[in-house]
């Protein structure tokens, strides 16, 4: 075994050191070169040119050199990109570059040439614009993004099937005969299937691997978005192992080295249906100052760094949250037992004590291992009966608990007018609610309750991750920070310049910030509270932001208005805050802790850009299985009259949010037959060029549910008779009232 994975090793070492050569060649030469340039060049003989051309394979599957004919060359220098594909509806793609410093590249339906969405491919570039992207066609795949699809089956053919993939944005069909005689595929049900070869434009050859069942079930639609989104939903055998072997409780031997903590009252505040518990508080007053204790599930002293738990744990990067599932990132076993801090139950944490003076503002604070033992499993909705309703049930309920909680309730709120003067951003937008009866079936969705209950733990764990990024950064310590850049400069001066546009008796005097902070966003959000502007300045401000993501480089958390941030507080279902664990533990090896090689940058980079696609990922799969539901929700109430609020414009027509069930659709302009309308870009609306008819961002409007169409993932809207924009004409001019 051992000479085995030597030799094994031996091969890959030559591997790469030609791989290296290769490359060398190639940067060398300033032509591509053909495969026999190449054993010329390097000087190898017949025995020595196989090992040439695993090198060689492994750079053309890297997407580094490109195949032209009989030729290869650095796709770098052959005005070639590398990167994933993203497919929009109507078969327009753009490719993500692998380089960060390269804008995306557009690609036009016609250029696809087959790449379907999360492919990664190669593009050459055919024209440069200044200012704007660069548009590309596909010159090669280099690797499928997805193995398996999942698709509706649309009618028998003899011994195979025709289907469509679920994806809106897969416009093909494919042939598909069941792999297993025992599956019985029937027209209406959906099925995953294997890919094979095209077959001819928009149509492929696969096999049918296993049925799902019909597309009205919310569980068959949790399944395919699983599948589409690559969600993995079984944990290897070698992980499950060493779960179970892992004990039921901590036991004495664990508790060496850290403070015993027991005694204190913490609990823990979570959703009726939370069953993973990896945050626990406390807070005691100092006087008039107060003290806040945050302990965290010490996932790291269970799953060490390369083991199979730890593997599949990086691999799948967080947990994935659906209506009526969850894929957790460890096995239960784990997330809701041995790490979970379950009530009256010794666990052990990773916890931080943060001093706080009467006004809350943090001052010490120490991080350090602890055991606990929470005193209490509490849900937001009794926080909210017992401290913000005042019923006296429920304050009896919570016993000698309520003391506690009550000074936790100012010392969040103290917070929270801190983070607010700072400039933290709060963009109060619902979320919504599916509710399913007993039969699993929707029953409604509606806007998600959020009270400062809710506020009340987010305050104390941004303490605390704002506490361990600066314990990690004082001591010059690699750390996973969770940053968040500037907003789009462009998208926020578009922003400021509509508004000053359209500001009434104030129009064209409100100027533009010279340098943008978090405090002038902020400010202007507080402006348009409870003003017919407010949506409009919340959408526009939100399209501005970039997106967060995890870096060894600390560049600061802008919608925090936060200087030094990182997730500490959810191991359980976040991978990075574990990698942060792991780091604190490094810092504090001298105290007992286990010290776990520190990472180096540039891995730690790499696993940052990965934790961020993944989160991406679960982002985009909980997106889409609430599109989908909704949809299936939508289905037995067209007709219906809703009102909503118009929440994006486009030339074809706008989006409407509508307020009932938080669903959005589309209400097209080929719908209207009154007028003939513009989209003014320049003042978010759509203007009737007779009438003068007004439809602008923000607006309230009535509209009827037409249809909606689950394959497409559609919801169609014609406006109510008699409902929508204004006419405000003066002086034969329209006017804006935006």
């Amino acid at each position: 075994m051992g000479r085995r994975r030597g030799k094994k090793v031996e091969k890959e070492r030559r591997a790469s050191v030609e791989t290296r050569e290769l490359l060398a060649l190639f940067r060398e030469s300033r032509k591509p070169l053909s495969g026999r340039e190449i054993f010329k060049a390097l000087g190898v003989d017949r025995s020595g040119r196989a090992s040439v051309r695993d090198g060689l394979t492994e750079l053309l599957e890297s997407g580094t050199i490109i195949q032209i004919r009989n030729a290869f060359g650095l796709a770098e220098r052959m005005r070639l990109v590398t990167g994933v594909m993203e497919v929009h509806r109507g078969g327009i793609g753009f490719v993500l570059p692998d380089d960060p410093r390269r804008k995306d590249v557009f690609v036009p339906a016609h250029d696809m040439a087959g790449a379907w969405h999360g492919d990664r491919v190669v593009v050459a570039i055919v024209r440069e614009r200044k200012d704007r992207r660069a548009e590309g066609r596909v010159v090669r795949i280099l690797e499928r993004g997805r193995k398996t699809l999942t698709a509706k089956v649309l009618k028998r053919m003899g011994q195979v099937f025709l289907c469509r993939p679920t994806d809106p944005r897969l416009d093909f069909g494919v042939m598909a005969a069941p792999r297993d005689k025992g599956l019985k595929p029937e027209p209406g049900l959906i099925v995953t299937l294997e890919p094979g070869e095209q077959v001819e434009f928009r149509l492929w050859e696969g096999e049918i691997l296993d049925v799902l069942g019909p597309e009205e079930d919310v569980a068959v639609q949790e399944s395919l978005v699983k599948t589409n989104h690559a969600v993995p939903t079984r944990f290897p055998s070698p992980a499950l192992d060493q779960a179970e072997a892992l004990p039921e409780a901590p036991g004495p031997e664990d508790f060496r080295g850290r403070e015993d903590l027991r005694g204190l009252p913490f609990v823990t505040i979570d959703g009726a249906t939370a069953r993973d518990f990896d945050d626990a508080v406390f807070v005691e007053s100092r006087g008039r100052a107060f003290r806040l204790w945050v302990a965290i599930a010490d996932v790291a002293h269970y799953v060490r760094p390369g083991t199979p738990l730890d593997r599949e744990a990086e691999e799948r990067g967080n947990s994935y949250y659906f209506p009526r599932s969850v894929e957790p990132m460890f096995p239960e076993r784990l997330s809701n037992g041995l790490c979970s801090l379950n009530p009256n139950t010794p666990r052990l944490a990773m916890a931080v004590r943060l001093d706080c003076s009467a006004k809350g503002v943090p001052g010490d604070f120490s991080v350090f291992p602890a055991v606990i033992e929470s005193h209490g499993r509490l849900t937001y909705g009794q926080v909210k009966r017992a401290l913000l309703d005042k019923d006296e049930e429920e304050r009896k309920g919570l016993g000698p608990l309520l003391p506690m909680l009550e000074k936790a309730e100012r010392l969040a709120r103290l917070m929270n007018a801190r983070r607010s003067e700072r400039g933290s951003l709060d963009f109060d937008l619902p979320e919504p609610e599916i509710l399913f009866n007993l039969s699993g079936e929707t029953e409604d969705i509606r806007p998600k309750v959020r009270h400062f209950g809710h506020q009340i733990i987010e305050e104390f764990m941004i303490a605390a991750n704002e506490a361990v990024a600066t314990f990690l950064s004082e001591r010059e310590l690699p750390c996973l920070y969770r940053v968040h850049p500037e907003p789009d400069a462009d998208k926020l001066k578009n922003l400021f310049q509509l508004l000053a546009r359209t500001d009434g008796e104030n129009a064209g005097k409100r100027a533009l910030p010279k340098e943008i902070t978090p405090s002038d966003l902020q400010a202007l959000l507080d402006e348009v509270e409870s003003t017919e502007r407010e949506f409009l300045v919340n959408r526009l401000m939100l399209r501005s932001m970039m997106q967060a993501r995890y870096s060894p480089v600390n560049e600061g958390h802008f919608g925090l208005a936060s200087e030094c941030y990182c997730h500490f507080t959810s191991p359980i279902r976040r991978y990075a805050d574990l990698v942060v664990h792991r780091l604190v533990k490094t810092a504090l090896s001298g105290a007992g802790q286990t010290r776990d090689p520190i990472p180096a940058h540039k891995a730690l980079a790499a696993l940052g850009t990965h934790l961020s696609r993944r989160e991406r990922t679960a982002m985009e799969a909980e997106r889409e299985i609430l599109k989908r539901v909704t949809v299936l929700f939508l289905k037995d109430k067209v007709g219906r009259t809703f009102s909503g609020v118009i929440s994006s414009l486009m030339d074809f027509g706008f989006w409407v949010e509508l307020g009932d069930v938080l669903a959005e659709g589309m209400v097209r302009l080929s719908s209207l037959d009154d007028d003939y309308y513009t989209y003014m870009s320049d003042r978010e609306m759509i203007v009737g060029g007779r009438t003068g008819r007004i439809f602008r961002l923000g607006q309230a409007v009535e509209v009827v549910l037409e249809d909606v169409n689950l394959e497409r993932l559609e919801v169609n809207l014609v406006l109510a008779r008699g409902a929508g924009g204004k006419s405000p004409r003066r002086g034969g001019k329209w006017t804006s009232r935006a």
